[in-house]
């Protein structure tokens, strides 16, 4: 299976984005009581908490990202997953799936 990426979004409303670096692990929430989102899913970082949210918009998706929406129904509650590149534009991560 090929890797899944996903846009970090809305840093600069919690901690900003320069902290960020590439291998950091954050964790994904999901957030079905969201009132702007039903399908948000929030991301934290350990020790520090929200820093975040899955983009689910075509102004905020970068490349091949997807969306929060196309990213929901592919974990429970919760998942992992692990800065790749940080840049100007945004953060792009990758899901980290468990292997069965």
């Amino acid at each position: 299976m090929s890797k899944i990426y996903f846009t970090l979004t809305g840093t600069k409303y919690y901690y900003g984005k320069d902290f960020l670096e590439k291998k950091m692990q954050v964790k994904l929430v999901k957030e079905p009581e969201n009132e702007y989102d039903h399908e948000a899913i929030r991301v934290e970082l350990p020790g520090l908490g929200k820093i975040g949210y899955v983009a689910n918009s075509s102004y905020t998706v970068l490349g091949e990202s997807m969306s929060a929406g196309r990213l929901y129904d592919r974990f429970k509650k919760k998942a992992a997953g692990t800065v790749r590149v940080v840049t100007d534009k945004g953060v792009i991560c990758s899901l980290n799936i468990k292997k069965k």
